[in-house]
């Protein structure tokens, strides 16, 4: 379009200013917005289920495969004044309750004194050799310090208790979490017991489902 004078009408520079602030704010409010939901994005509560964690041989062994199930966690022991009666134990309650509902999950610490000197394969095969253990074992840990396993870190910060030695157990039930913990002098009647209601809940709660 022309001017009544013959000239073209040039843009206001008003209306391009305008124009200009405008865009950069909506540009700046679409960043901020960006930036919002990264910064403040819900994230997924932590269970000890999904934690990975390294097996005897190292190799990474994500805990997923246990949930729906009861586990009770230990961290054991081989040269401990409570290994012989807590592996036996253990090992009993592993196969009374069965792996389709239950395990126990073995986590060997160095950490009390000489009570756990050797590496990861031989605790598994010590283990195994003198009691008969078939339930999972996993790599070395440290519970305590800087250096402590995350998932096992899980299991003491949910009950606000650090092992002061071998053989504390951790019942975690099928979402992951602790219901309970016993220390090692602490009869294993009261775990069969706490143990095996959770196991009776998970099979009810599984029957109820399929009708």
């Amino acid at each position: 379009m022309e001017s009544l004078g013959g000239y073209p009408t040039k843009p206001s520079k008003r209306k391009e200013k305008v124009f200009t602030v405008l865009l950069s704010m909506t540009v700046g409010m679409g960043c901020l917005f960006i930036l919002h939901t990264q910064l403040f994005k819900p994230t997924k509560q932590k269970d000890f289920y999904s934690f990975e964690v390294k097996d005897a041989k190292g190799r990474t062994v994500s805990l997923e495969r246990y949930r729906g199930k009861a586990s009770l966690v230990v961290n054991v022991a081989s040269y401990s004044e409570h290994s012989e009666m807590n592996y036996r134990s253990l090992q009993e309650l592993h196969r009374e309750l069965g792996t389709s509902h239950f395990n126990v999950l073995a986590f060997p610490c160095g950490q009390f004194g000489e009570t756990e000197p050797g590496s990861s394969p031989h605790i598994e095969a010590f283990a195994k050799s003198t009691y008969g253990i078939t339930f999972p074992f996993f790599s070395k840990i440290k519970i305590m310090g800087s250096e402590a396993d995350p998932a096992f870190k899980f299991l003491t910060d949910s009950v606000r208790k650090i092992p002061k030695w071998n053989f504390w157990k951790f019942l975690v039930n099928p979402e992951g979490n602790v219901v309970r913990f016993w220390r090692a002098d602490e009869p294993i009647e009261s775990v069969r017991q706490e143990a095996s209601m959770l196991v009776r809940e998970i099979i009810l709660k599984r029957r109820g489902e399929e009708f």
